[in-house]
């Protein structure tokens, strides 16, 4: 690996520890977990990892193979604001466990993700990463809910994020060959396992050559839209409503949206919209899986990501004519942006034995349209894993 030998060549040494988090795939459920919604979701065999060593004098030393610099920092040194560097996930990190346990022991370490950023949940990977090397290091023992909880809170309170907790759920969560079934709601889950009798697939992730950044997307937007789509809709029904900062669209029955959606700003009904459609499409993906009903499991993927384009209005133009590419590419069940939309990656389900004519399809078409972006263009070809889960 790249980080351990960036950690010989900076220190000299081995590092003490090696530690990897999953990246994760959601091919139902965008864009509803922050609402309270029903996701899918999936670990990939992909992800970040961090060779690291202990610091007794509790300070932070990090450098990164994906990105320049070095970056050192104590506790007392991280601030109530993010830097706006790639470092703020591990300050976040660092921050919100301090909030609820003693940390004496810092690190020294390198990070290495194996796949471009944009679309995997690396943000998720790094944060939960170095969090538990952070509670290895000071015999902290975090239980998988709580390391949940806490790196949601780094990415909402630190990094300015407002994001729900699909990608925490996932990474930790899922076991191989599984579709993690998360109610957003409650946070009552089910790995269902995948169907002997389901056709075989592969996994594959196309990065479009662009780098995205939530916080300085449309992400936080569309989450207030929704909340103020959800908020109107309570008003319109004569129901109960809680401030805007904590009405979701889940508070809202679906009768209520249906009577009242025509009363909406148009840009809101669109938000509201795709909602209730996404967080069936879940739950109807959900059963398509336990049956092993690939080919319907493809087609709510497919319907997911014209959804996301159309009523979520999310995505770019490259990432828009490469969901269209998947969609009319022979050999795909179904495709979707992978993530938030805004840049990135999209992913697809391919049918087992036909995987490389399908991604060098995909990647040739792709390039003809944005031959500009022809050296930043990746394809990977992956596998369901576990999640990080506790040791």
């Amino acid at each position: 690996m790249r980080c351990v030998e960036k950690y010989i060549e900076l220190y000299g040494c081995d590092p003490a520890h090696v530690d990897f988090c999953p990246y994760r795939i959601s091919p139902l459920g965008a864009h509803v977990d922050h609402q309270g919604g029903h996701i899918n979701g999936m670990a990939i065999d992909m992800g970040i990892h961090l060779a690291y060593s202990p610091e007794p004098d509790g300070s932070f030393e990090l450098s990164s193979v994906n990105f320049d610099g070095k970056v050192r920092f104590t506790q007392q040194e991280i601030g109530e604001h993010a830097r706006g560097d790639w470092a703020d996930h591990c300050r976040g990190a660092v921050r919100m466990l301090a909030e609820k346990h003693e940390i004496n022991i810092g690190l020294k370490g390198v990070l290495e993700g194996s796949f471009p950023i944009g679309g995997l949940s690396s943000s998720a990977g790094v944060i939960i990463v170095f969090m538990k090397a952070i509670a290895k290091l000071n015999n902290i023992a975090l239980s998988d809910w709580e390391l949940i909880e806490l790196a949601k809170a780094a990415e909402n309170r630190y990094v300015g994020v407002a994001c729900g907790k699909l990608d925490q759920c996932c990474e930790v969560l899922s076991k191989k060959d599984s579709i993690l079934f998360l109610d957003c709601d409650n946070d009552s889950y089910e790995l269902i396992p995948k169907s002997g009798s389901s056709d075989a697939y592969d996994i594959a992730v196309f990065f479009s050559g662009l780098e995205r950044s939530l916080a300085s997307s449309a992400y936080n937007l569309r989450l207030d839209e929704c909340r103020a789509a959800a908020y109107s809709l309570l008003e319109y029904a004569g129901l109960q409503r809680k401030t805007l900062a904590e009405t979701r669209l889940r508070d809202v029955p679906r009768d209520a949206f249906d009577a009242y959606k025509g009363r909406l700003p148009e840009v809101f009904a669109r938000r509201a919209q795709h909602f209730f459609d996404e967080d069936e499409r879940a739950v109807l993906g959900a059963e398509a899986w336990r049956r092993g009903d690939i080919e319907e499991y493809g087609r709510l993927i497919f319907e997911s990501g014209k959804s996301c384009i159309g009523l979520y209005e999310c995505g770019c133009p490259e990432l828009i004519n490469m969901y269209g590419i998947m969609a009319r590419t022979p050999g795909i069940y179904g495709g979707c942006f992978s993530g938030a939309g805004f840049k990135g990656s999209c992913m697809a389900f391919v049918e087992h034995g036909r995987t490389q004519e399908v991604t060098e399809s995909v990647m040739r078409e792709y390039i003809k349209a944005f031959p500009a972006l022809k050296e930043k263009v990746v394809c990977a070809v992956c596998k369901s894993a576990d999640g990080v889960g506790t040791e």
